[in-house]
């Protein structure tokens, strides 16, 4: 098929916009492409972002979770008095008071030189774990007598009292005598535990 000029002429135009159009076609396509590729890489961007704040804040989670858990410790060895260094006079003044409200007829002790019985790292520092072993030679009526002095003494704070052993023994009163006496006699050793953190000391 063969077109004349006037044919081609009057072809001309209509030949010029379709090239055009296609023109214009192609450059959205290519530019809507361009689009594409842009929204994905910002896409992926933010996801990578994304993820990386939910990492941190799970870190931060588990940081604060370990953190409360540190702080719960560290209340209740307040409450349990045995942070800080020993209190050798305090402890003296609860086994006078125990004597008393007891009505305690013999009771004799003796506390030793303090030892280390643990040092454990930490930030910013070291936390060591000192103990006093008080040994107790003590008059008893009765074998309960031995259960509410241990209980008092551990509720008399300033330190956590840890019983290492106690020996329990007949003293051979008869059981018929007249007067109220002893008839046992305890021999205990308790460790006295305090905890110090060197940082707190500095």
């Amino acid at each position: 098929m063969s077109f004349n000029r006037e044919e081609l002429r009057k072809l001309a135009l209509p030949l010029a916009a379709c090239l055009a159009l296609l023109g214009a076609g192609a450059a959205l396509i290519w530019g809507a492409e361009r689009s594409l590729a842009a929204a994905r890489r910002e896409l992926a961007a933010a996801q990578a972002d994304r993820a990386q704040n939910s990492e941190r804040l799970a870190r931060i989670a588990e940081e604060e979770r370990e953190v409360k858990e540190k702080l719960e410790v560290y209340q209740h060895l307040q409450r349990l008095n045995i942070l800080g260094e020993e209190n050798r006079l305090e402890w003296a003044d609860a086994m006078t008071r125990i004597r008393a409200q007891r009505e305690l007829l013999d009771l004799r002790y003796r506390v030793e030189r303090q030892r280390v019985l643990a040092s454990l790292p930490g930030k910013p520092g070291s936390v060591d774990f000192h103990a006093s072993t008080m040994k107790v030679d003590l008059a008893l009526l009765h074998e309960e007598d031995l259960l509410r002095f241990l209980t008092d003494l551990r509720n008399s704070g300033n330190a956590f009292y840890a019983v290492r052993r106690c020996a329990l023994a007949r003293t051979g009163q008869p059981l018929a005598s007249a007067t109220i006496s002893p008839r046992l006699r305890a021999e205990c050793e308790i460790d006295l535990i305090t905890v110090l953190d060197r940082a707190a000391k500095r």
